[in-house]
């Protein structure tokens, strides 16, 4: 075995209520020998800190937001002279306004490498976490790494800039990676390496066979993603008023927060579902740690997510790899991880009626339900452990370290 790694692993807002992937991931890497060193950008609103792990999780992360506006004005007056007044000039207003906002942030992430022995840095995401990392690169900082979770246009202006001097990349699609490939152009690291994200199929398993909705009770739905309009949760709430009118007694609970931490979006959906008589058959659950999320899918019939665009989907995971069958959207790369009539059901985003008639042709069929089930979670475990995550990490990290 190599010598263990010292590792500085930046997700932004760590640990929000969509963040189990990354702690499962870290876990992996420890299990695998290497330190890590926790980093974000600071910690997200009380309401979106969910898990029974997130005080032991904010313990022990580094935040990146102490405000020292002389070390900023020293590190632009380094970098300047070293090209990045021109990235800046090309970037324009976006780009600058960044680059001002995320300074003093990688001077701290440079004293907090070399304070620790951080070899190499690893950044979850693409947007203001990677300039701090490349901006802390570019000033004697240690090398770092991107993963892509979406589409590029999601992460902010300056992508090139990010993306140039980055020693690797994963890439959580193959979509994603050839979108990215073909807006990077020369600016793509000559290493990028698709890997879905994983989750942790030891814990995510059922200690009893799934067994389909019988006849004299409800069927049980269950949804897990943030509240935003994208994720379509007004779709389903539609779906649902049109499974209860055609005769299909249905229940549905939806775990999850806005961004607002409660003062959002869920404003609208409470809405919508007074306005189509719903309390009674849908409740918000608000964000639920991840000891909640498995129990729900436990108790779940099937899973639904309607989401407008999904990059992948780390909820239609969980739910495959608990033996839960899945309706999803198809869009965005969950093709690359649900296979339509195998290891789930994929229906036409925004289309209420398309995805209430799957539900109600799927409720009449046990033995469809059973093969939905055992299809997905061995698909899952194949294919998207967490673990091989942290595995392809170490080999690259091993890499760029040997080649140093």
């Amino acid at each position: 075995m190599t010598r263990p790694l010292r590792i500085g692993y930046l997700v932004p807002q760590f640990p929000g209520q969509t963040h189990i992937f990354f702690w499962r991931e870290i876990d992996a890497l420890e299990r695998l020998g290497h330190e890590v060193r926790l980093l974000s950008t600071r910690k997200p609103p009380e309401g979106l800190i969910a898990h029974g792990w997130s005080d032991a999780a904010m313990a022990r992360t580094t935040y990146l937001d102490r405000l020292d506006p002389v070390a900023a004005i020293g590190t632009l007056s380094e970098l300047l002279p070293r090209g990045l007044y021109m990235w800046m000039l090309k970037g324009g207003f976006s780009f600058s306004r960044d680059v001002l906002l995320t300074l003093a942030a990688a001077w701290q992430l440079r004293c907090t490498a070399q304070e620790d022995g951080i070899e190499h840095v690893h950044v979850h995401s693409c947007g203001r976490a990677a300039l701090i990392a490349a901006l802390a690169e570019r000033m004697g900082g240690p090398s770092y790494s991107l993963t892509l979770h979406g589409p590029l246009s999601d992460y902010g202006s300056g992508q090139r800039f990010k993306w140039q001097r980055a020693a690797f990349a994963t890439v959580i699609t193959e979509k994603l990676r050839d979108e990215a490939a073909e807006a990077l152009g020369p600016d793509l690291p000559g290493r990028v390496r698709v890997r879905p994200m994983g989750v942790d199929t030891e814990v995510l398993k059922r200690a009893a066979p799934y067994e389909p909705v019988s006849h004299g009770r409800p069927m049980r739905l269950f949804s897990c993603a943030r509240l935003n309009v994208v994720k379509g949760h007004q779709d389903l709430m539609t779906a649902m008023r049109q499974l209860l009118d055609m005769g299909v007694d249905v229940r549905l609970e939806i775990a999850g927060e806005d961004d607002a931490g409660g003062t959002g979006y869920r404003r609208e959906l409470e809405a919508h579902l007074k306005q189509l008589h719903l309390r009674d058959h849908v409740k918000l659950l608000g964000a639920i740690d991840a000891d909640q999320v498995k129990a729900k899918l436990m108790a779940a019939d099937a899973f639904v997510l309607a989401s407008w665009h999904e990059p992948l989907g780390v909820a239609y995971m969980e739910a495959m790899a608990c033996g839960v069958p899945v309706f999803g959207t198809d869009s965005g790369g969950v093709r690359e991880l649900i296979r339509d009539g195998h290891t789930g059901i994929l229906v036409p985003p925004q289309n209420p009626g398309v995805l209430a008639r799957a539900i109600r042709d799927f409720a009449g069929k046990p033995d469809y339900a059973r093969q939905l089930s055992a299809a997905a979670r061995a698909h899952v475990e194949a294919h998207f452990r967490s673990s091989l995550g942290a595995e392809l990490l170490a080999e690259e990290i091993c890499r760029v370290r040997e080649s140093e």
